[in-house]
């Protein structure tokens, strides 16, 4: 790659970055998030790609770090997350994905809360992967899975692999969260498989929950 080329990149990836954090912090004063049985103790929190933004939601952001992509893309949503007090672990099953997985171990260990997009970062959609139980396991840390809607119209779905989920605008959204989910520390290759299915088919039923329940779960 060319310097100008570079120089190019560089700029794009500024004001991309600029752009996404000025949003954000346009969005916090306007986005409405209603938790449902937040769990109060260390999770490691379990969402889909597209419901990253409901880390908005995380009540306690000091002590939260987010896995993000070492892609450009991670690089933007993670420059940007940091002006809401969001801190990230930088990897992918791709790039950098054993040194992320230990980066964020170490940040559990420390006491700290996590959150990971289970089917990203490229998919594909609604399937878990089995990183987050093979941190799960390692950290001793439970796993709780969250489920996120509205039915505002300005909870916009976006073209993209994943039905990427942006709240744009005021917007009154609820966050349902499961029961913490332990994982034993010694697991064959089969269980970990099992367990992601588990943990799947408890994401879709707190999903469904959620969407069948949502005004009530909004007024209560």
């Amino acid at each position: 790659m060319t310097e100008d080329k570079k120089i190019t990149e560089k700029t794009k990836l500024f004001i991309l970055i600029n752009l996404l954090k000025l949003f954000f912090n346009i969005e916090k004063h306007l986005l409405k998030i209603k938790n449902i049985n937040y769990p109060k103790e260390q999770v490691i929190f379990c969402m889909w790609h597209c419901h990253q933004c409901l880390v908005y939601g995380i009540e306690d952001k000091s002590k939260f770090y987010a896995l993000i992509s070492a892609s450009n893309d991670g690089e933007v949503i993670a420059k940007a997350a940091e002006s809401l007090n969001i801190k990230s672990v930088r990897g992918s099953t791709k790039r950098r994905g054993v040194a992320a997985s230990l980066e964020l171990i170490e940040k559990l260990k420390e006491g700290n809360s996590a959150g990971i997009m289970v089917d990203g970062p490229r998919g594909p959609k609604g399937k878990v992967k089995d990183g987050i139980i093979n941190i799960a396991k390692i950290s001793g840390v439970p796993i709780v899975p969250v489920a996120w809607y509205s039915k505002d119209k300005t909870f916009i779905e976006l073209d993209t692999w994943d039905k990427f989920i942006v709240p744009t605008g005021p917007c009154k959204t609820a966050a349902l969260y499961g029961e913490p989910i332990h994982i034993p520390d010694e697991l064959t290759k089969k269980e970990i498989k099992d367990w992601c299915q588990k943990i799947e088919d408890e994401m879709n039923r707190l999903d469904s929950e959620l969407k069948a329940n949502y005004d009530k779960y909004l007024i209560s």
